[in-house]
C-alpha cells in the first residue's frame, strides 16, 4: 500500500482539530518539509525524512543534525522559478502517495497563503488527494466530476469558484442546495453551506472549485 505523505511548509503550525484529524488519519506517513517547515514540522513532535528546498530558511545546525540522522536533503539555487513547496509537492507526486496533507501553508503573507493554495492545481498532483490542513479546516480543489465530503451535521463548507466561473454544479446533503447551477467568480454565493449529515458530495461539470470544509459552525 502507497504511504501518506505530510508536508510541512514554512508558515504558522496553525494546530487545530482538522490538523489532528489529518494526523490521526494518516498511513504510516513520510515526513517532508520544504525549507524551513522543518521548525513547523518539530512544534508538532514530528522529524523530516525530507527536506527540500534553498536552505535560506532553515537553521544550518538542524539542518546538519537531520542529514546526520538519515534525512534526504535536496539543496535548490535561491533563484529558482518554483517556491520551495511547489518542489516537495513536486517531488511527492513522483512516490505515488496514497495522500497528501500540508501544514503551515497558511500565514501572515495573503499572496504566499494563496499560492499555496493554488499549488494543489499542479499538474502533477491530478489523481492525488492534496489538501492543506489548518485550524479547524481543510482545503482542497473539485474538479469536473465528484468528490465526497466527509464531516459532522453542522459542518461549514464553502464552494468557491477558483478558475473563473464554474459550470454545473450539484450538491447532495448540504443546506442550501445546488441542482446543475453555475458558481460565478465574484459573487460569493458558494460561501458559508451546511453539512446535513456525516457526508455530502458536490459534483462539477466545468471548472475548478475550492472546496474548504471547518468543522463546526464557522
Amino acid at each position: 500500500m502507497n504511504r501518506d505523505i505530510l508536508i510541512f511548509a514554512n508558515g504558522d503550525p496553525n494546530d487545530g482539530a482538522m490538523v489532528r484529524r489529518a494526523f490521526e488519519s494518516a498511513h504510516h506517513p513520510i515526513i517532508a518539509a520544504a525549507d524551513g517547515g522543518a521548525r513547523v514540522a518539530r512544534a508538532f513532535g514530528v522529524t523530516p525524512d525530507v527536506v527540500i528546498g534553498d536552505m535560506d530558511s532553515i537553521d544550518p545546525a538542524e539542518l546538519a543534525a537531520l542529514e546526520q540522522g538519515g534525512a534526504q536533503v535536496f539543496r535548490y539555487p535561491h533563484e529558482k522559478s518554483e517556491t520551495d513547496l511547489e518542489l516537495v509537492l513536486l517531488w511527492a507526486a513522483q512516490n505515488k502517495p496514497a495522500r497528501v496533507r500540508i501544514f503551515g501553508a497558511v500565514g501572515d503573507r495573503l499572496d504566499q497563503t494563496m499560492a499555496n493554495v493554488y499549488l494543489l492545481a499542479l499538474p502533477a498532483l491530478h489523481g492525488i488527494d492534496a489538501r492543506i490542513a489548518a485550524g479547524r479546516q481543510e482545503t482542497w480543489l473539485a474538479m469536473p466530476g465528484t468528490t465526497t465530503i466527509n464531516g459532522a451535521a453542522g459542518d461549514t463548507i464553502s464552494l468557491l469558484p477558483l478558475s473563473g466561473s464554474v459550470r454545473g454544479v450539484t450538491t447532495q446533503n448540504l443546506y442550501y442546495p445546488l441542482k446543475d447551477e453555475d458558481l460565478l467568480f465574484g459573487p460569493a454565493r458558494g460561501v458559508s453551506n451546511v453539512l446535513n449529515g456525516e457526508h455530502a458530495s458536490v459534483s462539477v461539470r466545468e471548472g475548478v472549485l475550492l472546496m474548504v470544509h471547518t468543522i463546526g459552525r464557522a
